[in-house]
């Protein structure tokens, strides 16, 4: 892989579509039986905490590959403040491609965006395995806590990075993840028609049944 390999770019509505399809290729069959992703970006795009500013797409001889996204959000601290933070995601690479570098890529060229912005923090679900390698920790080691989870419950899941060094030091609290990632399930399937038909599968290792 060497640099012209690929491009990351602003994602246009002439994207939309193909963005869709890309995000359900990536996640089918995953964490469930057939997927939610493609229709949670479909609704995100209009949502107000949605940041059109970093919105990527990476693509590869004119054909999109892979796609990151940032969602404003907050920790109700337990002083009392409303800290901002962002979260994250959907973020896919093409199965073609998995394992191949272009994730780390997009992720970090996507986190550097966000931090000229001078947003403070991006708190997210993911697994610590690939994101630690873009400087994700573990959000317990900061003080912040996974909404509605027990507190002895596994929040191994649940990743932050400081974007501005420092800016959650003297924070402590519960992380809310933004309503618009909450969808219904009669709409996905509504939503899903519109795809190619896909066989759904129940698989080991998923999340959700």
């Amino acid at each position: 892989m060497n640099t012209n390999d690929y491009r990351i770019r602003k994602e246009t509505n002439a994207d939309h579509r193909a963005v869709e399809f890309l995000i359900r290729e990536s996640f089918w069959n995953v964490y469930r039986p057939g997927c939610s992703e493609h229709y949670v970006m479909h609704v995100l795009r209009d949502d107000p905490a949605f940041v059109q500013e970093l919105d990527f797409v990476m693509e590869q001889d004119g054909c999109l590959i892979g796609q990151n996204m940032f969602m404003r959000t907050v920790i109700e601290a337990d002083d009392g403040r409303t800290i901002d933070v962002l979260t994250m995601g959907p973020i896919c690479i093409t199965p073609a491609l998995k394992r191949q570098g272009y994730g780390k890529i997009l992720l970090d060229y996507s986190l550097k965006q966000a931090a000229e912005m001078g947003f403070g923090a991006v708190l997210f679900e993911g697994d610590i395995g690939f994101y630690g390698k873009s400087g994700f920790d573990y959000a317990s080691r900061f003080g912040i806590r996974y909404h509605d989870l027990p507190e002895d419950a596994d929040s191994s899941f649940f990743l932050c990075k400081e974007l501005i060094p420092g800016y959650l030091d003297d924070v402590t609290g519960v992380y809310q993840t933004p309503q618009g990632y909450y969808v219904d399930d009669a709409d996905v399937e509504e939503f899903d028609k519109g795809f190619p038909a896909k066989e759904k599968l129940k698989l080991p290792g998923q999340i959700f049944g």
